[in-house]
């Protein structure tokens, strides 16, 4: 069975070629973004194979369904990106991986508020040049800290349990609240109370039309002069517009950040010798308490491995005529 995959990067074509070794399928690579216009490329595959900035709207899918796939796998949990009703209307199956590693986004998460607390950012460059003041490095004690984590799904109920352990007191919000959080500490408040009553906040939730820009100019006037914003989820979750006001006004103190909601154009690819034409993204980088990362919170080998595994679990199950698992239906 032909599969396309499309944004490959040399790591998910190890990965996915190791997972399949023996297998019936026959992999064809190709590392455009899949679009309207990338779509002809599947032609002869059963399914095709895509990630995150991968465009599956109505064109495209229309295109593979007119090319015969027969099925849309996704190698990543995210699937914002995925025209939902028009798959239903062209009886087009879309899976993807619910789960492949939550430590790794969570760690990761930590990561960014442990560099931007103690700014180790700062601290690497400094010491690099031979400068070994600490003026300017000055950080605080995450014990007693409270955290806000927004959605207490795999990912962010693994947050909560690392903040715990730092000796955090953990505020959460999430529609079906997990009783053994609660158990373990965790108060389940609403949006406005974790918003105003947290020191960090932590963004665990997908992006849908209720969650777009959560974090805008009302929820940011809710919050605590100073505060550090983490998202390592979706990006349009953040109005960042918003966020650069309240940067330049000092009402974020720390911003740490995964994901952006214009990223499709900016990360996974070497940008390093051209001209970065986005106004917005090119200010954050201006502000000394930002830290960005290029969506790389889940890139470690056990979530490759898990994300591979998944993937092909998804594949066989349509070349063997068996039920898919990990659908997404609107």
């Amino acid at each position: 069975m032909r599969v396309a995959a499309f944004s490959v990067k040399p790591y998910d074509r190890d990965s996915l070629a190791a997972a399949s070794a023996g297998l019936p399928l026959e992999w064809s690579w190709f590392t455009p973004h899949l679009t309207h216009e990338t779509a002809r490329l599947a032609e002869g595959a059963a399914a095709v194979n895509c990630f995150v900035n991968d465009r599956l709207d109505a064109p495209a899918l229309e295109a593979l369904s007119g090319l015969g796939v027969r099925l849309v796998t996704l190698r990543c949990a995210g699937f914002n990106h995925v025209d939902l009703d028009a798959a239903a209307r062209l009886s087009l199956p879309v899976v993807r991986v619910p789960e492949y590693s939550p430590h790794a986004v969570a760690e990761h998460t930590i990561g960014l508020v442990l560099t931007l607390d103690r700014r180790l950012h700062k601290a690497y460059n400094r010491v690099r040049d031979g400068n070994f003041s600490l003026e300017g490095l000055l950080g605080f004690d995450l014990h007693g800290r409270t955290v806000g984590v927004v959605g207490t799904g795999r990912i962010g109920r693994r947050v909560a349990e690392i903040c715990l352990g730092f000796g955090c007191r953990v505020l959460a919000h999430d529609p079906t609240p997990e009783t053994d959080l609660m158990a373990r500490g965790v108060a389940y408040v609403p949006l406005d109370e974790l918003l105003a009553g947290s020191d960090i906040i932590t963004l665990h939730c997908p992006l849908t039309s209720g969650t777009r820009h959560m974090i805008d100019a009302r929820a940011l006037a809710l919050v605590r002069r100073g505060v550090m914003l983490i998202n390592t989820s979706r990006g349009g979750l953040v109005d960042t517009r918003a966020v650069i006001a309240a940067l330049k006004s000092g009402t974020i103190g720390h911003l740490g950040l995964d994901v952006y909601e214009e990223e499709a154009n900016l990360f996974f690819d070497d940008r390093s010798d051209s001209v970065i034409d986005d106004d917005v993204f090119t200010r954050l980088l201006t502000f000394p308490n930002v830290v960005i990362t290029a969506h790389q919170a889940f890139f470690t080998r056990n979530a490759l491995d898990a994300i591979a595994a998944q993937t092909i679990r998804n594949l066989m199950h349509l070349h063997r005529g068996e039920p898919l698992e990990a659908v997404v239906r609107a």
